[in-house]
């Protein structure tokens, strides 16, 4: 892919979870001048602006569980269309979040045009829930679980493909936060996961690279990096809705971010889960503008 054309995708959506003000997260990044940073870079910039999330009553009922499953499937069917059309035109996808549960719009999305995707999944949480193990039936739990063909049929069957990606070609880089079956499941599928124990034991340059020599050894056709701003510790990022202590570094994502740009493997990206309304002066965005600054190719010298 012409990684010179950039487009971005807004999502203000908040359906998959209960906290408000994820919504106003696309907002913030493009306040935070995402678009003046990565065209200073030498990126032609195209903002695709949000896809439109209609503003209404929470919790539509659908026969199941989980909260406002109607609304997160229009959001998510919106922005698989949208991206496949990014894609057809040249342009690497960034999408801007948003809850993580907009995560099955663009697996659904890229998968129309990769067949052997690899997925980075830098957060603190596994997100890989079903049904049957979400405590609390928020679907931005579910969004891994979902791209793997598990979980609800209406959101596996999304943009009609059934399972979006391959357990051994996904890589969690991380986790600190995960549910007993979300690591039965880990179990069951082999599914690579750097913990915060094995980033504080091997350090990010090896984690990073290990997880580089895995992909190209699957021969995956493309990697997606799908990075939840609650993968940082809470110091460098308060604005999220599901801070869990102990993360990772500023300076480490940085790094992380600069080893695969290095690589140049990195396909699409998307940046979710900053909350303004929780944020302090707009902080926990600028970060996420920062470490794109990073995987985008920014030096210091």
């Amino acid at each position: 892919m012409e990684k010179r054309k950039i487009s971005i995708i807004g999502v203000p959506s908040d359906y998959g979870q209960h906290r408000r003000g994820v919504d106003m997260g696309p907002s913030a990044i493009r306040y935070a001048d995402v678009s003046e940073r990565l065209e200073s870079l030498g990126y032609h910039v195209k903002d695709e602006g949000d896809i439109l999330v209609k503003k209404e009553i929470k919790n539509s009922q659908s026969n199941t569980n989980l909260e406002n499953l109607n609304e997160v499937l229009e959001v998510c069917t919106q922005l698989s269309i949208k991206i496949e059309e990014v894609l057809d035109q040249g342009r690497f996808p960034l999408i801007l979040g948003g809850d993580h549960s907009i995560a099955i719009g663009t697996l659904a999305g890229l998968t129309k045009k990769y067949t052997n995707l690899g997925v980075i999944w830098y957060d603190a949480h596994a997100d890989l829930n079903t049904p049957d193990t979400s405590p609390s039936g928020n679907i931005h739990g579910m969004p891994l679980a979902v791209g793997m063909g598990l979980g609800d049929e209406r959101l596996v069957q999304l943009g009609g493909l059934g399972a979006k990606i391959k357990p051994e070609n996904i890589i969690i880089i991380g986790a600190r936060s995960v549910d007993p079956g979300e690591r039965n499941l880990i179990k069951e599928k082999g599914i690579r996961v750097y913990t915060m124990h094995e980033i504080d034991r091997l350090g990010m340059t090896r984690v990073i690279e290990n997880s580089i020599a895995y992909l190209k050894e699957r021969q995956v056709d493309g990697v997606h990096l799908s990075l939840d701003l609650d993968a940082l510790d809470p110091l460098y990022t308060p604005g999220v809705g599901t801070p869990v202590p102990g993360g990772i570094t500023y300076r480490e994502s940085h790094l992380a971010m600069e080893l695969l740009e290095e690589e140049q493997m990195i396909t699409s990206a998307e940046f979710v889960e900053v909350n303004p309304i929780l944020d302090e002066r707009n902080k926990t965005a600028d970060t996420a503008v920062a470490l794109m600054g990073s995987l985008f190719g920014e030096k210091l010298v």
